[in-house]
Formats: structure tokens, C-alpha cells, sequence
């Protein structure tokens, strides 16, 4: 199996689901040491510091009615060229495609998905 993913690293982005964003950044900011910053999205979203040249992945706070925080509530997303490509291989994969392909504006576009354990991931790409 060859693709794009096997050349970078396959974690680009993760989000903290939270139920009181303002309450939730105060923490992280207070633990941290540093400013989050709120995001031009339609969910109500606060991201952590990031530089597009750096190692690792950044990620933010986000408030996503009807998800709740605790237990499982970090979400991963893997980089992909194309989401709904990998988003279309879920099901056949014995998975439950959650939402399709969906844009997250200036930030490009996601899947969310379960893997076969019930655990949801995300899947993102630029296009």
C-alpha cells in the first residue's frame, strides 16, 4: 500500500471537545503558559499556538453540540490529500461514517468517523 502518508507524519491536528469554552481556555492557558486564540469557524473554536514550519501537530478547544467532553473526547485527525477519498473507505472497513466531507473554511475540509472500537477520529484536508 503506497501513498502520501506513509512520507509525513500521520497526526496533523487534534481538538479538546469542552462544555464551557471559557472556562476550558482559562485552564489551558493558566497550565500552559499560553495565549489560545479564538478561530474564524462555525463551531465555537480556540486554537493553541502554532507555527506552520514547526514539528508536531497544534490543535484547539472546541465546542461541537451534542459531543460531550471526558472520557473519549480528544479528537485525532489524519492528513489526507483528499478526506472523502478516505472518508468513502470507512464503512467497507467495518467503520460508521459520522459526517461526510464538510468545509472548515480557510482551514479546508473534514470527515468524521468510528473505527471499528467506537472511538471517532477525523480525517483533513486542504481540498
Amino acid at each position: 500500500m503506497s501513498n502520501d502518508l506513509a512520507k509525513r507524519n500521520p497526526v496533523n491536528w487534534f481538538e479538546i471537545y469542552v462544555q464551557d469554552m471559557g472556562r476550558a481556555r482559562k485552564f489551558y492557558e493558566t497550565v500552559l503558559g499560553v495565549e489560545l486564540q479564538p478561530m474564524p469557524t462555525d463551531l465555537p473554536m480556540c486554537g493553541f499556538p502554532a507555527e506552520p514550519d514547526a514539528n508536531g501537530c497544534t490543535g484547539a478547544l472546541v465546542y461541537f453540540e451534542g459531543t460531550p467532553s471526558g472520557g473519549n473526547s480528544v479528537m485525532v485527525y489524519f492528513s489526507c490529500e483528499d478526506c472523502a477519498v478516505e472518508g468513502a473507505r470507512v464503512a467497507a472497513a467495518g467503520g460508521k461514517l459520522e459526517r461526510e466531507k464538510m468545509s472548515i473554511g480557510e482551514y479546508g475540509f473534514i470527515v468524521l468517523a468510528s473505527d471499528t472500537e467506537g472511538n471517532m477520529f477525523g480525517l483533513h484536508s486542504l481540498r
